[in-house]
């Protein structure tokens, strides 16, 4: 749920960068550096400050910063056998309503 939640914001980020800035609206015979070069250019000419970088500042020194992340993975017998069953669940339900109809 973490990575689609995480998926939808950043793909309504895209679509409205791509509203805003006609460049990232289609393909370009730019460069991906001169592309990238050009937004932050027309970015900064509209907005000289980035009205969260105190926020986001703030969050990157808070010693609790790193709650949420996940930057390692691990198998275990446990988390493999929730896995599973709750799989056969969905199965099982999405069966059941396939059958209903």
């Amino acid at each position: 749920m973490r990575h689609s939640s995480a998926r939808n914001v950043i793909e309504r980020t895209f679509g409205l960068l791509k509203l805003r800035w006609g460049i990232i609206r289609n393909g370009s015979y730019y460069p991906i550096d001169t592309q990238i070069g050009i937004l932050h250019n027309l970015i900064r000419q509209q907005m000289s400050a980035d009205p969260f970088e105190p926020q986001v500042d703030a969050f990157l020194e808070h010693e609790d910063n790193t709650l949420g992340v996940i930057d390692r993975t691990e198998s275990s017998t446990e988390w493999t056998e929730f896995r599973d069953v709750l799989a056969s669940m969905m199965w099982d339900a999405c069966v059941i309503d396939n059958l209903a109809l």
